[in-house]
């Protein structure tokens, strides 16, 4: 398969011009239908023929499974959570937080990266925030932040600015000061190789809703093993502990110690199909093509236009424009989809490898009144 037989199978990529794959990607029909025919088989089928239970446990390991593979850790390093905010949630939250802790995220996190902290600042925590420039994280300044704190959340690919990060430095940073380090690296599966063991992070949160083209609901989270039994979620249930009627109760080895109860497993059914599809596409081909895409929409915007890399790192370009939320509207009257952005005030596009150049000859077209 390639790039050009994905989007055919896109529905939503029939009409219209899609540019907001960073915030939600459409799915292709065999994802969809993946989900659907397990909720069909498990409503219709499984009550009589199986065990509702089993079979669900039994579809959530082959995605623990699959995913595991994608990301580059083993299967009891990877819970399946509902997102990337509900992964950096369950870190957080696992943590015996005294007062006066620290915790350093940077000025570009997205919400998910923001608000768990913000709860715990109002316990006590001291939150540290790094400023950046242009998407970019001073290291130094970065080591002076986290000299005595107790976890460091930043992210690999920002979402501002399109800017991929250097995860492993600032690990290493990290850990040379003591501090947990959690990486927010939504914007990256499917669109960039990665691979959790050479960024050699405690814990990685992402999901499938965005360039994998997977379903909302299908998230992951990453923990390495060991720092994993050190954590102890707040939130427990009988998927948490390995005898839920044991009482004390033992946590689960590993990350499943962060899955919790009776979740649908359709969205990670959808997710372990959606990672079969990237992969068979190939992820070093959509990382090459949507640089080369992103390369030409860049080409065409006023260098003083961009936010961006003038060189892009990834398929996120994020251009300067008066009205951002007025030039979105716009847009989408010409049925181009963008977003804008809050900080910087800007208007963002997501190039995946799906698109084509006269896809961005429209917006660029577009975009001319803006200059």
């Amino acid at each position: 398969m390639d790039p050009k037989e994905l989007r055919a199978d896109v529905p939503a990529l029939r009409d219209g011009v899609y540019l907001n794959f960073g915030a939600h990607g459409p799915s292709p029909r065999y994802v969809v239908e993946a989900a659907a025919e397990f909720q069909r088989t498990h409503e219709y089928d499984v009550p009589v023929a199986d065990d509702p239970y089993e079979a669900a446990f039994r579809a959530f390991d082959r995605t623990r499974e699959r995913v595991a593979s994608f990301v580059g850790a083993s299967p009891d390093e990877i819970a399946l959570t509902e997102s990337t905010t509900a992964g950096i949630n369950a870190v957080a939250n696992a943590i015996d937080w005294q007062p006066g802790d620290v915790v350093v995220r940077t000025d570009i996190e997205h919400p998910a990266g923001v608000l768990p902290w913000q709860r715990l600042r109002q316990e006590g925590v001291e939150v540290r925030v790094v400023e950046t420039e242009g998407g970019r994280i001073d290291v130094d300044a970065f080591a002076e932040a986290v000299a005595d704190a107790r976890v460091a959340c930043f992210s690999a690919l920002t979402w501002t600015h399109g800017t991929v990060l250097s995860v492993a430095e600032l690990v290493d940073v990290a850990h040379d000061a003591g501090a947990l380090a959690l990486v927010d690296a939504v914007q990256m599966p499917g669109q960039l190789s990665f691979d959790v063991t050479d960024w050699n992070a405690d814990a990685v949160a992402a999901a499938g809703h965005k360039w994998l083209l997977g379903l909302w609901g299908g998230g992951f989270l990453y923990v390495d093993s060991d720092v994993a039994e050190t954590l102890q979620p707040r939130t427990v249930g009988y998927r948490s502990v390995e005898t839920p009627t044991a009482d004390p109760y033992e946590y689960a080895a590993g990350a499943r110690r962060f899955e919790v109860g009776s979740a649908n497993p359709a969205p990670h059914v959808a997710l372990r199909e959606a990672v079969d599809v990237v992969e068979e596409v190939g992820v070093d081909g959509i990382e090459s093509r949507v640089r080369r895409l992103a390369t030409y929409l860049v080409d065409g915007v006023p260098a003083e236009r961009l936010y961006s890399p003038q060189r892009p790192e990834s398929g996120l370009v994020t251009i300067d424009v008066d009205d951002p939320e007025a030039t979105v509207a716009r847009l989408a009257e010409e049925d181009i989809v963008v977003r804008a952005l809050p900080e910087p005030n800007a208007v963002r596009a997501s190039v995946h490898a799906v698109n084509t150049r006269t896809e961005l000859d429209r917006l660029l077209e577009a975009l001319e009144p803006e200059w």
